[in-house]
């Protein structure tokens, strides 16, 4: 990618933020306090998908910036990797009310206006799907994290890898050393990037 073309994907990707910050498409706008368009480069080779915002996202405008996303850091530590090089986003971009799943309607509305254009925009190498309703909404209804944890899945001309979501990992110690694991693997992963199609 050139200077040009970054600085153009750049904007772009800032074009999103914004709309998404006003965004009223789907009912969720009604509760929220801010919006979470996500963060990182527009150059980023890594995505990390979750679910929707929480409480401290709600309040900031930011993604992963509570109790479950300092968990997340530290993952990403252990495998040398900080959050600027990658993008993190969430498939809902507000939050739920009262922390509740996103409705099938909410993640149809906020994938095709949003978070389908974010990652034309951003065209990364892998997106890391954190939790079971990324990795339905990106892989289909019948992806299930008890089978695909921990691997690299290609599907509709896109790499994935999947595992489960750090909220998840603080309350079940199962969670926890599975993550861990799973990071692991893709610290290998991650380590052959440039070898990815």
């Amino acid at each position: 990618m050139t200077k040009d073309e970054l600085r153009t994907s750049s904007e772009q990707l800032e074009n999103l933020a914004s709309g998404i910050r006003r965004c009223v498409a789907c009912r969720l706008h009604e509760s929220r306090r801010h919006a979470v368009p996500g963060e990182g480069p527009a150059s980023a080779g890594i995505v990390l998908l979750g679910e929707g915002p929480g409480g401290k996202e709600d309040a900031t405008g930011r993604p992963f910036v509570g109790p479950a996303g300092r968990y997340l850091d530290k993952l990403l530590e252990n495998q040398g990797l900080t959050r600027k090089r990658l993008f993190i986003t969430n498939c809902v971009k507000c939050r739920p009310p009262e922390n509740r799943t996103p409705r099938r309607d909410e993640l149809k509305t906020c994938t095709s206006l949003w978070l389908e254009r974010q990652l034309e925009l951003i065209s990364p190498k892998l997106i890391v799907l954190l939790g079971q309703v990324a990795a339905r909404q990106m892989l289909g209804d019948t992806a299930t994290l008890s089978d695909w944890h921990g691997k690299r899945v290609s599907h509709n001309g896109r790499n994935y890898f999947v595992t489960y979501h750090p909220a998840a990992a603080l309350r079940f110690d199962w969670v926890a050393d599975t993550i861990r694991a799973d990071f692991d693997v893709l610290g290998k992963l991650l380590a052959r990037l440039a070898d990815l199609p």
